[in-house]
């Protein structure tokens, strides 16, 4: 089968569904072009800022895409096949995570602006809002440590690892220096970023010359070494001024994902004339994993950025709502910026199709896939392949900043919120106490749950997909509630709310299953990590779709906004 037919007809169904069931989800929510928008109720020219609706969805796809959607379909197609990971990307995304992003778009713009978790405390009580805030935070340290190690992991590679850790360290310091360049003289942008784009490439072709060999320290391995640095990027990156690095590399970056789905696209187009691309990884292989959990629900939480994702209501609620010039505008960027992030999938999943079963297990590692595929991809149009190795692992450390310096901001504001701590030193007091966890797990030796050691970001990849899902399955039920108390269809949200959380539930279950049965067979009632947070999840999901349930059997119908 031709890899671009594939990629064709689920663009083509992706489209469909903007089209289609896109509207419908606008008629429902009854958007209006004349509604004033929280961007210039409120405009403060710092948060609530009016943007034009391409600018704002090219700034919201970046911050929603980054690696996850690259990383959870190669897993997954390794894992079953791809036609399970296709199905679930496209079908995944038009019925449920498209909903989930327009959903919470809408209903922060008409909260004022307000975050999913303060929407959610005016339609539940203080406890679901506390519960949710707790929840999240775990979330998102689980997020910081995954994407830490995996990056982590590209950087110790013994062919290219140096290479592509020096291009990213040029990087960052392209994008400080951009920032103070804005602020301090502000030039014109469209300026700058002719100036900046091409220096990002001279970065990847400096990274071959002047590679970063790094010595351990502390005792620790170069992986380990490695973590500790990124955290320690972490930490920065969420205490100093926004306008320093996160705006500045978040533009970059939203210029690079772009540039790279789109070269790599005309890549595959003219690769299939020239070299005639073909699928020959398998349809499908098998019900379970290489560590024997079942399909279900396993594919519906490795893959969860690319079809639906928890994470996306933090961005639509934390920032796109306050940018937003139109209420029109929400279905572009709520709902096609999911189906975006779709196609992301889709062509991260192609990098894996054109290997055999044989070729992709000798990668083992998705970031490896995906620098080999995108290569195979620019080779075809006469880029050498060195370089484009290069570019790809460079565009995939780039893709893991936005998440990594967005969770721990993210993770500051939720433990300020938590505690109460307002004072100078609480924004470094909350940064590094959301990163403390993270420190403890990629600095201890991570098993499986038969004593194998795997690497930290493995261990905690499948628990964090679980309880990104069952992040999005609580957001879907908080929006299933706010619709019922203006009597709206609810079933829209509250059916993917329940698919949601019978699959995180199961997950979390299933994940904990033989951590727990280890523990009792050795009589040791000490629990790891693994088991610690995974209850948490459980007891605070729990709680919070249980008050739920309630709302529902009561009927109540409050007015809401």
């Amino acid at each position: 089968m031709s890899l671009l037919v594939l990629i064709v007809v689920a663009s083509i169904l992706l489209l469909l569904g903007y089209l289609f069931y896109g509207s419908f989800l606008s008629r429902l929510l009854q958007i209006h072009p004349d509604f004033k928008t929280p961007a210039y109720v409120q405009q403060d020219n710092v948060d609530f800022v009016p943007a034009g609706k391409f600018y704002l969805l090219g700034q919201h796809f970046s911050a929603i895409s980054a690696a996850g959607p690259i990383v959870g379909p190669i897993l997954a197609g390794l894992w079953f096949g791809w036609i399970p990971a296709v199905l679930w990307i496209v079908f995944g995304a038009i019925f449920i995570g498209g909903v989930h992003d327009m959903f919470t778009l809408v209903a922060s713009v008409r909260h004022h602006g307000r975050s999913i978790a303060e929407v959610i405390k005016e339609h539940k009580s203080k406890k679901a809002f506390i519960t949710f805030l707790i929840f999240l935070w775990i979330s998102l340290v689980y997020i910081i440590t995954a994407f830490t190690d995996i990056t982590a992991g590209a950087f110790v590679d013994p062919v290219r690892g140096p290479a592509v850790a020096s291009s990213s360290m040029m990087y960052l310091l392209l994008a400080l220096t951009m920032g103070v360049v804005l602020k301090k003289f502000k030039p014109p942008l469209l300026i700058t970023t002719l100036i900046s784009l091409p220096l990002v490439f001279l970065c990847i072709y400096l990274g071959q010359i002047f590679p970063v060999n790094l010595k351990p320290f502390f005792g620790l391995s170069v992986r380990m070494s490695w973590d500790m640095l990124l955290l320690g990027y972490c930490f920065v990156a969420a205490v100093i001024p926004v306008w320093l690095l996160l705006q500045p590399r978040g533009y970059l970056g939203g210029f690079f994902l772009t540039f790279t789905v789109g070269i790599s696209f005309v890549g595959i187009v003219i690769g299939n004339f020239t070299q005639h691309y073909t699928v020959n990884y398998p349809a499908f292989i098998g019900w379970l994993t290489p560590q024997g959990l079942p399909l279900f629900p396993l594919l519906f939480t490795t893959i969860a950025c690319g079809a639906c994702s928890g994470f996306h209501a933090i961005v639509s609620s934390g920032t796109t709502s306050k940018q937003i010039s139109k209420e029109t505008d929400a279905k572009a960027i709520g709902y096609g910026g999911m189906l975006l992030e779709s196609f992301v999938a889709l062509i991260a999943l192609g990098t894996l199709l054109l290997l055999t079963k044989g070729e992709a297990q000798g990668l083992k590692n998705p970031d490896q896939i995906y620098a080999g595929g995108i290569a195979t991809f620019l080779s075809s149009l006469g880029i050498d392949r060195e370089l484009a190795l290069n570019f790809a692992l460079l565009a995939f450390a780039t893709f893991v900043y936005d998440t990594l310096d967005v969770a721990t901001r993210l993770g500051r504001y939720i433990f300020q919120e938590l505690t109460g701590i307002k004072n100078r030193i609480s924004i470094f007091i909350s940064a590094l106490a959301t990163l403390a966890l993270p420190v403890i797990f990629v600095t201890g030796k991570a098993t499986d749950a038969e004593g194998k050691f795997i690497p930290t970001w493995q261990l905690f990849w499948t628990i964090f997909g679980s309880s990104n899902q069952l992040l999005a399955a609580m957001v879907l039920l908080g929006l299933s509630v706010w619709l019922l108390r203006r009597g709206k269809n609810y079933l829209v949200t509250l059916l993917p709310s329940i698919f949601m959380t019978i699959v995180a539930f199961i997950s979390l279950l299933l994940i904990l299953r033989p951590h727990i049965l280890k523990m009792l067979a050795e009589g040791n009632f000490i629990p790891g990590p693994i088991v610690i947070t995974g209850v948490i999840l459980l007891v605070l999901g729990s709680l919070f779709i249980g008050e739920g349930i309630m709302i529902f059997a009561k009927g109540d119908k409050k007015n809401g906004t």
